[in-house]
């Protein structure tokens, strides 16, 4: 198999056809559909998505799989919130993001004890801890809304990178909390490309045992995924405070099943040592763009599980279909030569 036809059947590609694909059927039927208003509200839409994304792909890379992280966001965001509800003065923005990584990386670091130090299954602890962050946050923080939110947050919520009106007279606007996108996706990729502990995450995805033999500190490496992950949920969760200009414990519940189906579309895998920052970007754009068409379409919310499930179990099996396909015709071009 040559570079361009890998290429072409690199998950990558296959989601970028398949987005290109969908944008084109929803355009036939919806001609305003296919406008740069339009490209921007996906934007917008996927940001919170987006984000939780990129820490869930350096888990499945690693072989691991996380399903706490909206516990570890919301519980970031509200607690953090909580604590500026007393202080007098107007606390910067950039110190709220801060706090709530904070916070985040803490609980990360719960789950990468219990996995990277004492062994557990990765699953196993997560539902544990998304049970366990949760009724925490419910229990010892708080249940009712904050909406009293500091004067920086509502400008900071206001701040406009775009603003523009579609074809129906609609605004679409790009809020600049599109910057911690930006920011987490360059952290995100230095970290998987250019660094040791990015080189080690794959390899620990590909062979654990293996990674042990060349002197992979294993367990030292998962708590470390596990503190940027929850750090990284934290920037989550309080993007998505600034966008709705609310404080919700109540937020953020049910969004595993999309972040899950935008990482494994994107080309990570659940068996680990797979997994690019650019596929997963755009596997959260497809998702949010499925999902956004089949709301305007009027289909009930069950119907857009069904779908993102469905997708879930493509991109698990697409990579193997691929993989498959590969290896068939490299042993009928041996047997040929």
């Amino acid at each position: 198999m040559n570079a361009a036809t890998r290429m072409f059947m690199s998950p990558q590609s296959v989601v970028l056809i398949a987005a290109l694909l969908f944008a084109l059927v929803v355009g036939f039927i919806n001609p305003n559909f296919l406008s740069l208003a339009t490209v921007i509200d996906l934007l917008r839409n996927s940001l919170v998505t987006a984000i939780f994304a990129l820490g869930v792909m350096m888990v499945l890379a690693s072989g691991g799989i996380d399903v706490s992280f909206p516990a570890i966001g919301a519980f970031a965001m509200y607690t953090t919130m909580s604590l500026v509800l007393g202080v007098d003065f107007d606390v910067p923005i950039i110190a709220l993001f801060v706090v709530s990584a904070a916070i985040g990386a803490s609980l990360g670091l719960v789950n990468g004890i219990l996995i990277g130090g004492l062994g557990l299954p990765t699953l196993i602890v997560t539902l544990g801890t998304l049970s366990l962050f949760r009724g925490a946050l419910l229990t010892f923080v708080g249940t009712t809304y904050i909406t009293n939110v500091p004067r920086n947050v509502i400008s900071f919520a206001r701040t406009m990178i775009v603003r523009m009106e579609n074809a129906v007279g609609q605004l679409a606007s790009l809020p600049l909390s599109f910057v911690v996108l930006v920011g987490v996706t360059a952290f995100v990729a230095i970290i998987m490309n250019l660094t040791k502990f990015g080189r080690a995450i794959y390899a620990i995805g590909g062979s654990e045992e293996g990674a042990r033999r060349i002197g992979i500190k294993v367990g030292r490496t998962k708590v470390l995924i596990y503190v940027i992950v929850g750090a990284i949920a934290g920037l989550a969760g309080m993007t998505h405070m600034t966008l709705s200009r609310m404080a919700n414990p109540f937020d953020l519940v049910g969004m595993e099943l999309n972040v899950i189906a935008a990482v494994v579309l994107g080309g990570a895998r659940i068996t680990g040592g797979h997994g690019t920052v650019t596929g997963t970007l755009l596997g959260a754009l497809l998702i949010t763009m499925i999902n956004t068409s089949l709301l305007s379409a009027g289909v009930p919310s069950y119907w857009q599980r069904v779908v993102v499930g469905a997708l879930i179990i493509i991109g698990t099996g697409l990579p193997i279909v691929i993989d498959r396909l590969a290896k068939r015709r490299e042993r009928l071009a041996q047997a040929a030569v």
